[in-house]
């Protein structure tokens, strides 16, 4: 077995990527929930993540620790995958990376004889890293930017098989060691793309945010073909053939939501503000999204029998128990406080989370 491979933050996403660097190293995850660390080495912890309990019970080179210190000692390469949630005002909250950083410094004391390399696997906001590295460069050690890009409910999958790998770099070095790693899990030939860390930032975000874009554009097109009432999907699936536009979020449908798009594209916004640059297209999809949901509640109010709605899973897309930003439980909200009666059909764990926000504004219905 090679080296060991730290990761910091072995929630959804880092035990994920734990899961997959184990088949080629020794890796040592942190966190800081001691229960939830004994189940990990104890292969207790269960998932409603596709592959990832099969991918526990069989690891072999995976130890669970609440010792930031343990990590430190024993791994020069340490990826960095804490929650870096949206402030009130859109910006990424890098508290969590922050207080890494800084028990890393209160750790290490003075300068590494030998260099360490922290590779941040979370959103953050761009100019971030650079700050970062500038933080911990006087202790020898380096910053890379590596964002993941998947999708929730095929993370595993996704970390194996990615579009592209984004890697931003404090410095060559830095960078080769990051794509060695990210090689080494890869199994398609996925395009590395490397740069410097605010090129690799905006990339992230930027992305993401072309996303939204095609997504309203595809639900916009729909909107008007219906109102004319032809098939949307005709038109859009002929559209997607042209090769410089492609099918992928090209489908007609739901708004886009989830815990990345609304805020890359708001955050994005912000950064581009910030440096009095206006991006009218991102501004704009925000209120493409918001009119293509009140066209659906205009349509459902329209033919609408006794008064009753009923819709089958409110997550923001299918597979996962997420609701954030989800679309689809906005418009059951919405109809809800326009005095029609919904009932919202899902899995027992979003019902909960759904009956907790909204009591008894909605009916529920629990499905296997």
């Amino acid at each position: 077995m090679g080296e060991s491979i730290g990761v910091i933050g072995i929630g959804k996403l880092g035990l994920c990527l734990a899961l997959n660097l184990e088949r080629k190293y020794r890796v040592i995850g942190c966190d800081i929930n001691q229960d939830y660390i004994d189940s990990i080495n104890a292969k207790t912890f269960i998932s409603n993540e596709p592959s990832v309990n099969e991918l526990l019970r069989a690891s072999h080179n995976l130890v669970a620790t609440t010792s930031l210190s343990k990590v430190l000692d024993e791994c020069d390469t340490i990826f960095i995958i804490v929650a870096t949630p949206s402030l009130q005002d859109g910006r990424y909250d890098h508290s969590s990376v922050d207080r890494v950083a800084d028990n890393i410094i209160s750790i290490v004391k003075t300068p590494l004889k030998s260099p360490k390399y922290l590779i941040v696997s979370c959103t953050v906001m761009p100019g971030y890293c650079q700050g970062l590295y500038d933080k911990l460069k006087p202790y020898n050690i380096h910053v890379a930017y590596n964002p993941e890009f998947i999708a929730q409910g095929d993370i595993i999958n996704g970390q194996q098989n990615p579009d592209i790998v984004l890697i931003g770099e404090s410095d060559a070095e830095t960078g080769n060691i990051t794509e060695e790693i990210n090689r080494s899990i890869l199994t398609n030939n996925a395009k590395i793309c490397r740069m410097n860390l605010m090129e690799a930032e905006i990339t992230k975000i930027a992305l993401n945010c072309f996303c939204t874009i095609k997504i309203s554009y595809a639900n916009m097109i729909g909107d008007l073909a219906q109102k004319v009432h032809v098939n949307p999907d005709i038109i859009l699936n002929a559209i997607g053939q042209d090769s410089r536009i492609g099918g992928k979020y090209l489908k007609y449908g739901d708004g886009f939501g989830g815990p990345c798009f609304p805020r890359d594209n708001r955050a994005l916004n912000i950064f581009a503000n910030e440096n009095k640059v206006v991006l009218k297209l991102s501004e704009v999809v925000d209120d493409a999204n918001s009119l293509h949901l009140d066209y659906q509640i205009e349509e459902i109010t329209k033919d609408l029998e006794d008064n009753k709605y009923t819709i089958a899973s409110v997550t923001y897309k299918k597979g996962t128990d997420i609701i954030e930003e989800s679309q689809r439980l906005k418009r059951a909200v919405l109809l809800a406080q326009k005095g029609i009666k919904v009932t919202i059909k899902d899995i027992p764990a979003v019902i909960e989370k759904v009956r907790k926000l909204y009591g008894n504004l909605l009916n529920y219905e629990v499905t296997e």
